[in-house]
């Protein structure tokens, strides 16, 4: 019998703070040697005490917000016990029951179009943990605390997902909004967005089942292979008549599955206790204004202004979940030479910025934020085609030119590549093909019309590709005698 599965997610952000969220410590430690980012605080060493980061504070507020969470009134801070060697304090600053954002939710987009609501039960600020590292056959682990004491967010869904496509949506949303909001890089391949499923199986009229949690993915691809796993691992457990036990697992990614880590603990083996050097925060309604000021357009936003631009939905979605994208196409389209000139058709520049553009870059790894191609530029290219002045061909050739930096106007007057309207030199083309293949022209004559395509690219290639596609169909008719 099929199961219906029963997904959470908890996804952890690491906030862009110049400093960690309860000390003075820097906090971008990426490439840095190991344990170089540290101070007595986030060593534990005695007789320190937590001074909490109004920046991380404000910058949990606005993602709240953007996910139509709850983020009035106290909020606190609580200890959480556990022992383990990339803790050295022996607890975790989290928050417990009075987490800064609360009852939100998110509707996610899926690739056919499908519209789903996920709800958010809460977002809570914490401090990370340093990080482990398992030399391959070393006895020994080694530790780097660089990580220790960075401002984290942990975001908690409720348990609405239903597949692995729903749940790699969700985090593509997720990441955007972060992103857009400029809350935190979020990148999964900096451990700068960590993803846990929680997943449980039941049939359709019986109680949910048992959770399993799988920590630490690291990627949308790891988290959607998980679920992909760890439904058919459960369901083949229950179809042998087995139980589930709550247990928190790994994830390999070498062999593509799951493994046991320990037996998941309890609320209660965490002993939650406030934390007595840190007081509770009211968070007012006059602050929460100060922040929403702040915030900048979502990914929502930008989707429903470029369906009004008359972009379709596919390339909408695309270019709203991407910051680069989005932040260069808008500006492209609102490039005008001129206060009268006319902005490049919205679907058309999103055509070349995703297709051409994108290609180009890909095939150079290169990154569209690195790369010198100007907006105005691109728009530019578009523009020159809509009124006629180059042919696409003349574009696509252009394009490597433009995306090294140079202006595409300019370089169709240096390199004369104006198309050709002069129908006294399109048909001398025309003439010089009919000549050469008489026998396409016996046929186009006998009644077979398709066969003029055969004529129409050698007369293309004679004007170098610069005739007017529309002018030479037009004048190769009336040479071959058709209507």
């Amino acid at each position: 019998m099929s199961y219906v599965a029963v997904i959470g997610l908890e996804v952890h952000l690491q906030l862009k703070t110049r400093s960690k969220i309860f000390s003075a410590c820097p906090q971008e430690y990426h490439g840095a040697d190991p344990n170089t980012f540290t101070d007595p605080f986030t060593l534990g060493l005695p007789g320190t005490l937590p001074t909490l980061n109004r920046e991380a504070v404000e910058l949990a507020m606005m993602f709240g917000l953007g996910l139509n969470c709850d983020v009035s009134g106290f909020t606190q801070f609580h200890r959480k016990n556990y022992f383990y060697p990339d803790a050295p304090k022996n607890f975790q600053l989290s928050q417990y029951d009075r987490p800064i954002a609360r009852d939100g939710f998110l509707d996610v987009t899926l690739p056919g179009g499908e519209v789903s609501r996920v709800r958010i039960k809460r977002a809570h600020l914490e401090d990370d943990a340093g990080k482990l590292t398992h030399p391959t056959y070393a006895p020994y682990s080694m530790l780097d605390l660089n990580r220790a004491g960075s401002s984290l967010l942990e975001m908690v869904t409720e348990a609405d997902i239903v597949s692995a496509e729903q749940a790699r949506a969700f985090l593509e949303s997720v990441q955007a909004i972060a992103q857009a909001l400029g809350v935190s890089d979020a990148t999964p391949e900096e451990g700068k967005m960590r993803c846990d499923v929680n997943l449980s199986l039941h049939r359709v009229g019986e109680p949910w089942g048992t959770k399993c949690e799988v920590k630490n993915l690291n990627s949308f691809r790891s988290v959607a292979r998980a679920i992909e796993f760890e439904t058919a691992r459960q369901a083949r457990i229950l179809d042998a008549g087995g139980r589930i036990t709550q247990d928190t697992l790994g994830w390999d990614e070498g062999g593509q599955k799951t493994f046991l880590m320990r037996t998941k603990e309890g609320e209660a083996d965490y002993r939650y206790f406030p934390e007595p050097d840190l007081p509770p925060l009211d968070i007012t309604p006059e602050w929460i204004a100060r922040v929403r000021e702040r915030m900048p357009e979502l990914p929502a936003q930008k989707l429903e202004r470029y369906r009004a631009a008359g972009v379709r939905e596919a390339d909408a979605q695309t270019l709203s979940l991407s910051v680069p994208l989005s932040r260069f196409f808008d500006e492209a389209l609102e490039t005008q030479p001129r206060p009268d000139a006319q902005k490049p058709d919205a679907q058309k520049l999103a055509n070349w910025l995703l297709g051409d553009v994108s290609g180009l870059l890909a095939a150079r790894e290169e990154t569209l934020e690195a790369s010198p191609l100007r907006p105005a530029h691109l728009a530019a290219l578009v523009r020159l085609i809509d009124a006629g002045t180059i042919s696409g061909k003349i574009a696509k050739d252009l394009l490597p030119d433009v995306l090294a930096g140079h202006d595409p106007a300019a370089l169709v007057q240096e390199r004369g590549l104006s198309v050709v309207t002069d129908t006294a030199a399109i048909d001398a083309a025309i003439d010089a093909a009919m000549t050469a293949d008489p026998g396409t022209v016996e046929k186009v004559r006998a009644g077979n019309a398709k066969a003029m395509n055969a004529l129409f690219g050698p007369v293309m290639k004679a004007m170098g590709g610069q005739a007017k596609p529309e002018v030479v169909r037009e004048r190769l008719s009336a040479k071959l005698g058709l209507s």
